[in-house]
């Protein structure tokens, strides 16, 4: 489908490959997709949708915790054609285990998804033409199922301090221009801080030289870092 987007992702991260993985069903699974979510090393305030009908309806399905996976009053649509374009940059390195995701279980859900880390130059035209980390194909989501985990090959995702997915098409082919999906979640593990957020660290707090072995979540500085 053409594209007159006209955005470039000045933010986001992009590579290509391709993969079937299999899909979880996750409505079961509370505690370890709690205990492996990478939801608190989300950057909210940098995240990036390219094409959304409602601006923000991006972050805020991703800004969704677990506990309001089903919740239906936020869902994130494609504006121009059924092509979605969302950057999603962390606090610091992770490794990527698998995505989740729910959607409808219509022809417009996501269909080709295809995933790039640690770059922030891609626009839609690249994205179709660039290789990708990874590609998924995303099954239109089994009815009663309440969240999609869509598995990616780890190896590929270490050392990722942002991840951009390209949902390049839909289940209608080509019938439907509207994209739709309700949640986006993270699963993998947070291996360490990035060197910049590291010296903003440093750099809050009142003595650095007191500071030498700075945790995530205690409290430092006057920032309350």
């Amino acid at each position: 489908m053409s594209h007159n987007h006209g955005h470039s992702c000045n933010d986001e991260s992009h590579d290509h490959d391709h993969s079937h993985g299999g899909v979880h069903s996750h409505d079961d699974d509370l505690t370890p997709a709690i205990q492996s979510s990478l939801y608190r090393h989300i950057e909210f305030d940098k995240i990036v949708t390219f094409n959304e009908a409602t601006p923000g309806s991006g972050k805020t399905i991703i800004k969704k915790t677990w506990d309001e996976r089903l919740d239906a009053t936020t869902i994130l649509e494609s504006d121009a054609d059924e092509q979605l374009l969302i950057y999603v940059p962390f606090t610091g390195d992770v490794r990527l285990h698998s995505i989740l995701l729910r959607a409808d279980p219509s022809p417009s859900s996501p269909r080709t998804l295809k995933l790039f880390i640690n770059r922030d130059d891609i626009d839609f035209s690249a994205a179709a033409d660039t290789p990708a980390i990874q590609t998924l194909e995303v099954p239109i989501q089994p009815p009663g199922e309440e969240v999609m985990e869509l598995p990616v090959k780890r190896a590929l995702f270490n050392n990722a301090h942002s991840i951009t997915l390209f949902i390049e098409d839909n289940h209608s082919n080509g019938d439907e221009d509207v994209t739709s999906l309700s949640y986006l979640g993270f699963k993998g593990d947070f291996t360490q801080l990035r060197k910049d957020a590291v010296v903003a660290f440093y750099e809050a707090a009142a003595n650095p030289a007191d500071h030498k072995n700075l945790v995530p979540g205690a409290q430092y500085g006057s920032m309350g870092i």
